[in-house]
């Protein structure tokens, strides 16, 4: 479940108020967001994974909140671990999305 939004890392682009699927986050202009619905998080770590600043924590725990001290958390590195364990970005920029070409496989394989 989401815990902490460090607004001093934020860079306020809302990656995260646009990424996540319901709508856990509210966009406040000429500030960071702030995280507004905590019990519609479902720990799908959707804005963690676009939080470049990495001003994002999101708890492995699903079920309910897990307290944590901001300068503990800044001090442990979990900060971004999840987007950086995924690859997210390792391979951004040398590879186009190109994921719109794959309806003609869809098409070959239904006989079409």
């Amino acid at each position: 479940m989401i815990e902490l939004l460090l607004e001093e890392q934020c860079t306020g682009c809302n990656a995260c108020v646009t990424a996540c699927p319901t709508d856990v986050f509210e966009a406040v202009p000429g500030a960071p967001p702030r995280i507004a619905r905590v019990e519609d998080c479902q720990t799908c770590f959707m804005c963690e994974l676009y939080c470049t600043a990495d001003a994002l924590y999101v708890s492995p725990d699903a079920e309910g909140r897990t307290p944590v001290e901001p300068a503990a958390l800044l001090a442990s590195g979990l900060l971004g671990q999840f987007r950086r364990h995924s690859g997210w970005h390792e391979w951004q920029g040398h590879y186009p999305n190109e994921h719109w070409r794959m309806d003609a496989i869809f098409r070959l394989a239904r006989g079409g």
